[in-house]
């Protein structure tokens, strides 16, 4: 019993030091996030993708770089950009953008695994969109995607335009007003996702033993150096189960992705891992409501497959020029976390940042209207797994870190 009770409390000081590292870069990516949801509109982005194939993929690349990083908007941004003409293509391409492209996503990955993973999600989100666009113009589902945009076209339309332009907005305190209100609803749309996944990274860390890590990823172990292509390829295939398994966002789930790089588990693997929050079955019901149910499964053929060959691309292409990542490098379990230092002083900053636009956005301009961007149904029931499971989370979190300093 001792023994639970401390690995208990390891657990909840765990999941806190790990969002404590996280937290400036969460409130730097939602800030930025925020001003470009506001003052970049869904209307904007469609004219200037129009339909062109080549233009159209470069500009969905560009604006899904500079949206918002949860799935759940982008699905829905997704759905819009296509139903008002841009091609599938495009599409997809800003869908993987705004989900492996975005800020606030490299600098989470920066905190918790390194630059060479950083760098991996970046060029690997090239390489996905560039593998899916490969796929398109050999397949060529044209009546499909045909089918697709009539089931579309039969719903109703009801966005609405914004009149002003991004400067106005930008020189307006209106305009920052609007800001925070977007930012409030970007943490309203991930905080049950963050609050589970960092919950479940602390719990993996404390009672996870190494070996089941090494029997669910072959060969995989901090003391292996070199894999064979089977167990690359097993590692690309078993992180995306791993991550249907959770159904947690990309924001939530580096943390788990760290431990799994900790535990030994292969490059590939860990970013097969991180690119596959477009493949849970939350989305794939979505994309179902939203297209039709072969639509969706010819999503997911077309991400599954993109993931598994970009995973397996960037680790030799890592090994080739000698930029693989050693396993021991993160160690984030043994971090002084708490301790003052640019963390500290970071997350003050951002903060106070908060404070001010909480300040704009609800006190200042309290009678302000806005209108939130649109948002894919997550289903009632996952809302409801999702929003007991934070709840839970609270609960286990403050026991645990009450039972840790009264062992201390």
């Amino acid at each position: 019993m001792d023994d639970f009770l401390t690995r208990w409390g390891e657990a909840a000081h765990t999941s806190l030091s790990f969002f404590w590292m996280a937290l400036w870069a969460f409130v730097l990516g939602y800030i930025i996030s925020s001003m470009i949801q506001v003052f970049v509109t869904e209307e904007r982005m469609q004219k200037t993708m129009g339909s062109g194939h080549s233009k159209g993929v470069l500009l969905g690349t560009f604006f899904g770089f500079i949206s918002s990083s949860c799935s759940f908007a982008a699905l829905a941004s997704t759905k819009s950009l296509f139903k008002k003409g841009a091609s599938f293509v495009a599409s997809m391409a800003f869908l993987l953008a705004s989900t492996n492209l975005v800020i606030e996503l490299g600098v989470i990955i920066a905190i918790f695994l390194g630059w060479q993973f950083v760098v991996g999600e970046y060029v690997g989100g090239i390489l996905l969109i560039g593998i899916v666009w490969l796929l398109l113009r050999l397949i060529q589902p044209i009546k499909l995607i045909k089918k697709s945009r009539e089931r579309l076209e039969e719903e109703q339309d009801t966005s609405e335009a914004s009149k002003k332009s991004w400067k106005d907005k930008l020189r307006s305190s209106e305009g920052w007003a609007h800001v925070a209100r977007q930012y409030k609803m970007e943490w309203q749309m991930v905080w049950k996702d963050v609050t589970i996944g960092f919950t479940i990274a602390g719990i993996v860390a404390a009672f996870v033993p190494d070996s089941f890590f090494q029997t669910l990823f072959i060969n995989s172990g901090t003391e292996t150096t070199n894999y064979s292509f089977l167990e690359l390829l097993q590692h690309a295939v078993i992180g995306p189960v791993a991550a249907f398994l959770t159904f947690i966002g990309s924001m939530g789930n580096i943390p788990l992705a760290a431990l799994l790089f900790g535990k030994g588990v292969s490059f590939a693997g860990v970013m097969a891992f991180i690119f596959s929050d477009l493949v849970v079955f939350p989305v794939v019901r979505i994309n179902a409501k939203y297209y039709g149910w072969r639509m969706s499964l010819f999503i997911v053929f077309l991400l599954f497959t993109a993931l598994i060959g970009a995973s397996l691309l960037l680790h030799y292409g890592f090994d080739l020029f000698g930029m693989l990542p050693e396993t021991g490098q993160v160690s984030i379990q043994e971090s002084d976390f708490f301790a003052i230092d640019y963390t500290f002083f970071l997350n003050l900053v951002f903060l106070i940042c908060t404070g001010l636009l909480i300040y704009i956005g609800f006190f200042k301009h309290r009678s302000l209207k806005h209108q939130m961007g649109n948002m894919a149904p997550k289903g009632k029931w996952l809302e409801q797994v999702l929003k007991y499971g934070a709840w839970v989370s609270y609960v286990w979190l403050t026991a645990g870190i009450i039972i840790y300093y009264t062992l201390q």
